[in-house]
């Protein structure tokens, strides 16, 4: 419990006591003098709010009309309701800053992304200095446990990282020399050393803190709406209560009843429920979404998620695996594992993206390969290689490749199913191995995800080759697909869907290296595991902090979700207030009833909005 939140308790608890005390009391005056103690004790805060918003220009606050309508309520003896008003106020403040800390929860825990001290080495030498002070260059050492303290590239060591702080993905991820490493992940196991790249306060970590605090400053619809809605609301029904109060107690001559007829008509006008709810629903469900690994960049983005009815995705790395895979080998005159053997052997030395595929492919097989066995690697640009292996000259590469060391092809094929790499053993043909950038894993799921959200075309767009982009879409069952597109030309598709979608939302999912102008010119730009692209963080309105795509479905459920319990908390307050209003206006209902409008609807609205964080 917070040092604010045991204030509140306090308050409440001396006020109530005082209350329960001067109604035992015989004599009057003392009993009056220790009503006034407990009023004090419960809203002493709020009357000195409301004194100094008075000098400050904001006059018509929740803080002067509870001022006003508990002074009033002692003016004409309703002690007991008087202080009860205060002291449900107060109980709604305390519920108020429980649900806040636990909606922050999930944000404040970011900080903890950001460790105390970096392990610099220098000249053989190891010392601990503040992350700010590292400068891109450096060389610092990570140990087991430890939170990487800055971006950076390993540069000796192996290990297996927690990056579930920046992700939300639980699975570890395996990291050794040459790969990038983010600030904020814990290092799992071994000791790794690492260069820096950006400096402490350009870090993912850094950055991720950033887009969360700042998200607060983007108000939605909503929260516009409720902010100009209090300020014309408030002014009118003070002026209502005053009207209330004067003409008919001029008419009828019984002031005192009219009086407190427009003291209940002001306790109820607090808009206290629709001004404390609104934006606590946005903060948790921005609280949410950071959880799972999803940077909302403001309540606004929000409310155009939850109206999004088209989805346009960009193919490679966003709904493909942004990489080759082997996905089929067919030998001729060998087995399927000689013929692997051979081809990954062929690509030991080589770092083109098909001669990884290849021997990701054969450690997949189970097929082990020894660097000890090859030699006279050669590679060929454009073509591909010859190496030997076993003795045996390897060559592989592409029809052209075959062709230039006169290799016979018992086939020919098109490259229409993805690239193919023919292999020839000692100059004979010895099958051919076909590769593609396979859809994700998830990517059907999330298509499937979007589908039940509301979303009514799914279109994807691609520089890739036509013919292989429709067979990923035909996988997918997307609506449709545009291939075969420069960088703008998928502004210009994306502007005639657009025009096409009418009022509705279009979002556009793209992996953030590429694709800024696009995620930029959409209605919601989503850029896809880009925490270390600079462009795709300060392009997209949402950042989604991993590869996959099932993340883009979950951002729109929780805004929907959250522009839900928004809705429900401002028709709620206001039917409540409407009917109390109406009702303490015609002698209905009495002060219990103005407190219920009030404070009762605050809290059920806060709590209600507490779900928000729970989506």
């Amino acid at each position: 419990m917070s040092k604010k939140q045991k204030k509140d308790l306090i308050k409440i608890t001396v006020s109530a006591s005082l209350t329960i005390l001067s109604l035992f009391l015989p004599w009057k005056f003392i009993s009056i003098g220790v009503f006034i103690a407990a009023y004090l004790a419960a809203g002493y805060d709020v009357l000195i709010k409301a004194i100094r918003n008075i000098f400050t220009g904001r006059l018509f606050d929740e803080n002067f009309l509870m001022g006003v309508a508990t002074i009033g309520a002692f003016c004409i003896g309703e002690y007991v309701e008087g202080i009860l008003v205060m002291i449900l106020y107060q109980i709604g403040e305390l519920f108020q800053s429980y649900s806040v800390d636990k909606s922050r929860e999930s944000i404040s825990a970011l900080a903890s992304m950001q460790p105390q001290s970096a392990h610099l080495v220098c000249d053989g030498k190891i010392s601990d200095i503040l992350p700010e002070k590292v400068s891109v260059g450096d060389v610092i050492a990570v140990y087991p446990g430890e939170r990487i303290p800055v971006d950076g590239t390993v540069l000796k060591g192996k290990t297996e990282i927690d990056t579930s702080a920046l992700t939300g993905e639980s699975n570890p991820v395996y990291i050794e020399e040459g790969s990038s490493a983010l600030s904020g992940c814990i290092n799992m196991s071994g000791v790794i050393e690492m260069r820096a790249e950006r400096l402490s306060s350009e870090s993912a970590a850094a950055r991720i803190l950033e887009i969360v605090e700042n998200s607060a400053m983007k108000k939605s619809k909503s929260e516009n709406f409720i902010s100009k809605f209090a300020k014309i609301y408030t002014p009118v029904v003070v002026i209502s209560a005053l009207l209330l109060a004067a003409i008919p107690s001029f008419i009828t001559g019984d002031a005192a009843k009219w009086v407190e007829r427009a003291l209940t008509f002001l306790v109820v006008s607090c808009p206290c429920a629709l001004v404390i709810s609104v934006p606590l629903t946005f903060f948790a469900g921005i609280g949410k979404a950071s959880k799972n690994g999803i940077l909302i960049k403001g309540a606004c983005y929000m409310d155009s998620m939850s109206k999004i009815k088209t989805v346009v995705f960009d193919k490679t790395g966003t709904l493909t695996n942004g990489y080759f895979s082997v996905t089929e080998a067919i030998p001729e005159g060998i087995s399927r594992d000689e013929l692997t053997y051979f081809a990954a052997g062929a690509e030991t030395f080589s770092h083109h993206p098909v001669g990884e595929a290849l021997k990701r492919y054969a450690e997949k097989e189970n097929i082990r390969l020894d660097k000890a066995r090859v030699s006279n690697a050669r590679e060929i640009p454009g073509r591909g290689v010859v190496t030997e292996v076993d003795g045996n000259v390897v060559a592989v590469g592409s029809i052209g490749h075959m062709k230039d060391l006169s290799v016979e092809l018992s086939c020919f094929d098109s490259e229409d199913e993805g690239t193919i790499m023919y292999a020839a053993v000692n100059g004979k043909y010895r099958g051919k191995i076909l590769l593609s950038d396979a859809p994700k894993d998830t990517a059907i799921e999330a298509i499937n995800m979007l589908r039940l959200e509301g979303a009514e075309k799914l279109v994807m767009l691609t520089g890739d080759r036509k013919s292989i982009s429709e067979k990923t879409a035909d996988k997918l069952k997307l609506d449709e697909v545009r291939a075969e597109l420069l960088p703008e030309d998928k502004v210009s598709a994306v502007e005639e869907l657009m025009a096409i979608g009418g009022d509705t939302k279009l979002a556009f999912v793209g992996d953030g290296i590429n694709d800024a102008p696009v995620i930029t010119r959409a209605d919601v730009g989503f850029a896809m595991g880009a925490i270390g692209s600079d462009a795709a963080v300060e392009a997209a309105d949402v950042v989604l902090m991993n590869d996959d795509p099932r993340l883009c479905p979950k951002a729109i459920r929780i805004s929907k979700n959250t522009i839900r319990i928004v809705r429900q908390n401002i028709v709620f307050a206001l039917a409540v207030k409407a009917a109390v209003l109406i009702g303490g206006a015609l002698g209905l209902t009495g002060m219990w009833a103005a407190v219920f409008a009030d404070v009762g609807v605050c809290v059920l609205a806060v709590f209600n909005a507490m779900r928000a964080g729970k989506s």
